[in-house]
């Protein structure tokens, strides 16, 4: 189901556009995705919306370990990709889970700011985006997929996630569609309605 409105304290995720992660092969060009979630920052940013920008930094610790090949990880994969452009009141979380909730504080951070809605974004659908999903249904978040604003690196299982997984978690729209809510190309309130209280975070 398409996303119907924009809560009046709504955030945006974006979950591993940093350069370790970009650079894997996904089966969508990341430097579109990165580029369509650059555009869906700005138009947060505009509306003062938060912005939340995640990265990994490892991995939790735990019996799958060894079967793990060791990748020697390059001193920039954390970085996030320039193209987000990153401003001072933007939300860092760096996570060593799949999801962006775990051990990170991001529910607490989002409660002080009253956020009811999230918008996910980013790599992978499968991973990180639908683990920080899951979280985020549990606490009562309105959660919207942005579908052609994320991606994995095996087509069957973004598929699987968009048509089978998501729907049973939230709304699941386009990065056009958003940004029309958002109100970014015609200047109008895009259907923001304050009065919109629906799941408690």
């Amino acid at each position: 189901m398409p996303v119907t409105q924009l809560d009046a304290h709504a955030a945006f995720v974006v979950i591993d556009l940093q350069k370790g992660i970009v650079a894997m092969g996904t089966v969508h060009p990341a430097i579109e995705i990165v580029n369509r979630s650059a555009t869906l920052a700005r138009a947060f940013r505009d509306r003062r919306l938060p912005v939340v920008l995640v990265n990994v930094a490892g991995g939790p610790k735990g019996r799958t370990d060894f079967v793990r090949p060791l990748v020697q990880r390059a001193p920039d994969f954390a970085d996030l990709a320039l193209e987000l452009d990153q401003q001072p009141g933007d939300i860092l979380v760096t996570k060593q889970c799949p999801g962006a909730f775990a051990g990170t504080g991001l529910h607490e951070i989002l409660q002080k700011r009253r956020v009811t809605q999230i918008f996910l974004a980013g790599i992978s659908t499968s991973f990180g985006v639908e683990s920080t999903a899951r979280n985020a249904y549990d606490f009562g978040y309105n959660v919207v997929f942005i579908a052609d604003a994320m991606t994995d690196r095996d087509a069957a299982t973004h598929q699987h996630c968009v048509e089978k997984i998501f729907p049973r978690l939230g709304e699941i729209d386009t990065t056009a569609n958003v940004l029309k809510l958002l109100g970014a190309s015609s200047g109008t309130n895009g259907g923001f309605n304050p009065d919109r209280t629906r799941g408690n975070a």
